[in-house]
């Protein structure tokens, strides 16, 4: 089903981890291919036993290809194990497991990596392979790892979040690379020619911000019509250690007044669970668009039908914005 009021319109995402992908899906179901366009996170792209791995490009690209286990949200349905049991039997490290089927993913951006395809052209391929019909960007060909300091020493992302099951306290952030890392040509475009920014419901400090950070990219959203679905629900994260960050880099209770405050003048509008709908009143004070509605989403099902909802207030939000132009 098509969202008859954003006929024509474009919507470029910024996604990364499963809420992000989740609700990249749900919008996929409702846009053709040529008004979706979805900006990943690669801050968390690291390399492990001599392969590229990028989990959120991955976690995206299955969920959009109808791939991605139901639980955790992540990896392929179904897949098997069993080279990471013999890696392990052979004394290898196994902290980070890749099913034998998500390993062809690995082996060949790896390979075509080697061959100096960057990796806008790399996941353009993927996807092509995996028949995705809307486009998946990398936010950039450079490296830019997100690292943690911690009181137990400075971690990559992946190691905290997997290796470590973020338990050390986080201290701060900052992006190994960042200094030199640029947004593509690809997501500049993306940005420029669209007629809304969406933040998915992603962790903000390790899957936003990253993108966020680039040279140029703030400046342009400022430009946009730009809304958000929160990631906290009920003061909880759904899925990951957003919820904790808010509390140790930032010193705040996680809330979707957290959450707004993080993202500041980019906002327009948010969406947030109906479980907090006693704060809309509060938050249109401080946002234009402020809409209520059910947005967990751990069903392909619930995944295309809050993309449904959700699409629809979009639609909403760009005629109002139209209309308040003209005056």
């Amino acid at each position: 089903m098509r969202i008859d009021s954003l006929n024509g319109k474009k919507i470029t995402a910024i996604a990364g981890g499963v809420g992000g992908a989740r609700l990249a899906r749900g919008m996929a179901a409702h846009l053709d291919s040529d008004q979706l366009t979805i900006i990943v996170n690669t801050g968390d792209d690291f390399e492990h036993l001599g392969l590229n791995i990028s989990p959120d490009l991955d976690t995206v690209m299955y969920n959009l290809a109808d791939l991605a286990q139901p639980e955790p949200g992540w990896g392929i349905r179904d897949d098997s194990f069993d080279c990471m049991k013999a890696v392990e039997k052979l004394g290898g490290e196994t902290w980070f497991r890749l099913g034998d089927r998500d390993l062809a993913t690995h082996i060949l951006r790896t390979q075509w990596a080697q061959q100096g395809l960057s990796l806008t052209e790399i996941t353009r391929r993927l996807t092509e392979k995996l028949r995705i019909k809307h486009t998946i960007l990398p936010m950039s060909n450079d490296p830019c790892c997100t690292m943690i300091e911690t009181e137990e020493g400075m971690l990559e992302f992946q190691q905290y979040f997997v290796q470590h099951h973020c338990q050390p306290v986080v201290q701060r952030l900052f992006w190994q690379g960042g200094d030199s890392a640029q947004p593509t040509p690809e997501v500049m475009q993306a940005l420029d020619t669209c007629d809304m920014v969406v933040i998915c419901p992603s962790n903000p400090f390790v899957s936003v911000d990253p993108v966020l950070n680039l040279p140029g990219v703030r400046e342009c959203i400022l430009q946009k019509t730009t809304l958000a679905m929160s990631p906290i629900i009920g003061g909880r994260a759904v899925k990951g250690p957003a919820a904790k960050m808010f509390s140790e880099i930032e010193g705040v209770d996680a809330s979707v007044e957290a959450v707004v405050d993080h993202y500041g003048e980019l906002l327009d509008g948010i969406v947030i669970d109906e479980i907090d709908d006693a704060l809309v009143k509060t938050l249109r004070v401080r946002l234009s668009y402020v809409k209520s509605m059910p947005t967990l989403m751990l069903t392909l099902e619930k995944q295309i039908e809050v993309g449904e909802t959700f699409m629809e207030f979009a639609g909403e939000v760009l005629d109002q914005e139209s209309v308040r132009k003209k005056q």
